[in-house]
């Protein structure tokens, strides 16, 4: 492996490694692309090309890190505002790469590989899916879906695509000495049967009444809208306050609960196919704007919960609470100690009292991290193209946990228990939450069926 790879040769090694094996390293073998600058090789020919669709704050901070591991040949928003900038920063497009409004014009160019996908949360899986049946490697933000159907399309085009990576950006899987080492205690039984998780999320914003504007410009709102109904524009829907409106998110029940109920069913291993609640109790739930039959009765407010607990029954009796009203984290509780975790610490007994001296190992890591050695985020979904094997954040597990958060946002908007089945992943016994499981589309906006 020693020596320079073409992007011929990276090419045609990432499309021949399949989900299940990785490149084998023998001793004297130095394994290519191992570090930050994995791809970043001496010659041009030696980097993946990427196109990076969506390049408002969040996108431009991807972009940035996506540069250290390839071109940035082309950037896309559908605001010429963020595209321009984006294209003329010295760290992503430096003034070279191509500028579209329209996400389709990166996926034809034969000369992309990978493309990174930060738009709001209804284009998130339609993108993807057409990223993968043109052939390219996709990371994209979380949360990945906009509606439970739609993490079911997610994984069809995962499984029909095995050798492309489709990576999402839940970097709390990254972060080794604070969830990593909290999931591999849960894990370890150290803590005991796990009775509780408390997984704080915070509250939405509320505001309005807003004024309807013109829309700036240099924004296509229609094209913004995409799939969603059409709507005047506000300009507080639109852009970073997206989040806080069902038609485009489910508020904090996806923004923050795509990384914190993650870490909590990682942990409590309810993160594969066939797992998941029975029972999730919306009846405590407030929103700041009168609801009829799960939908807000205004369109000039923001509506999504700010105030809720929402309790999930696991079939093994593990109840987790996801709440506005705790410190933003997960709180494990088990028979023999409590745990505490998020971005800035891990506290609790086990921790001070290093339950898990010895028994948090390099191995440990390395099994978390599905076999590949621990190292940061996105280059671990570069790895992973190169070398094959799912990574750390796959898509699979990734729609388990969106399932649960979903089903949280579908609860509260209906203030009511609902019943799962996880086996069959279907909404039981209540058609009117049934119908919230889909949204039908715009006509051609429609996400493609693999």
């Amino acid at each position: 492996m020693a020596g320079s790879t073409t992007r011929r040769g990276f090419l045609s090694t990432s499309a021949g490694a399949s989900l299940g094996g990785a490149v084998a390293v023998t001793s004297g073998c130095v394994p290519a692309f191992t570090t930050a600058k994995a791809f970043a090789n001496e010659s041009a020919n030696d980097r993946p090309g990427i196109g990076c669709i969506g390049v408002g704050s969040m996108g431009t901070g991807d972009a940035k890190g996506h540069a250290g591991f390839g071109d940035i040949l082309a950037v896309c928003d559908v605001d010429d505002r963020h595209a321009e900038r984006a294209r003329n920063d010295e760290t992503i497009g430096k003034g070279k790469a191509d500028s579209y409004r329209d996400y389709r014009r990166v996926l034809e160019r034969k000369d992309i590989d990978v493309v990174s996908i930060v738009t709001t949360d209804p284009w998130h899986v339609k993108i993807a899916i057409e990223a993968l049946q043109a052939g390219k490697h996709v990371f994209c933000q979380k949360p990945l879906s906009l509606t439970l159907e739609e993490n079911q399309l997610a994984r069809a085009a995962a499984e029909k695509f095995p050798n492309l990576q489709f990576f999402i950006g839940t970097q709390q899987r990254s972060q080794k000495n604070l969830f990593l080492r909290a999931v591999n205690m849960v894990h370890k039984g150290l803590l005991g049967d796990i009775k509780k998780v408390t997984v704080g999320i915070n509250g939405s914003p509320t505001g309005g009444p807003f004024p309807v504007e013109q829309p700036p410009k240099e924004l296509d709102w229609e094209m913004w809208l995409g799939q969603a109904p059409k709507v005047d524009y506000r300009a507080k829907r639109c852009h970073y306050e997206f989040r806080w409106w069902y038609e485009y998110s489910g508020g904090k029940f996806t923004d923050w609960g795509a990384h914190h109920v993650d870490i909590a069913q990682w942990a409590l291993k309810e993160d594969t196919k066939g797992k998941g609640p029975t029972k999730v109790d919306g009846t405590d739930a407030k929103h700041p704007v009168p609801f009829k039959d799960g939908y807000p009765t205004v369109d000039d407010r923001y509506n999504t919960s700010h105030d809720f607990a929402v309790n999930c029954t696991f079939p093994s009796g593990v109840e987790m609470v996801v709440t506005s009203r705790s410190d933003n984290g997960v709180l494990f509780e088990g028979a023999k100690g409590r745990m505490f975790v998020n971005r800035e610490k891990i506290t609790g007994t086990p921790i001070e009292e290093g339950w898990d001296k010895d028994q948090f190992t390099d191995a440990d890591v390395v099994a978390l991290y599905k076999g590949k050695p621990f190292e940061g985020h996105k280059q671990n979904f570069y790895r992973c193209i190169r070398e094959g094997g799912l990574p750390v954040s796959d898509v699979f597990s990734h729609v388990m946990a969106m399932n649960t958060c979903h089903l949280a946002a579908i609860a509260a908007r209906l203030g009511r228990t609902i019943t799962w089945d996880p086996a069959a992943e279907k909404i039981v016994g209540d058609e009117q939450a049934a119908a919230f499981a889909a949204r039908t589309p715009r006509a051609g906006y429609e996400i493609p069926r693999v």
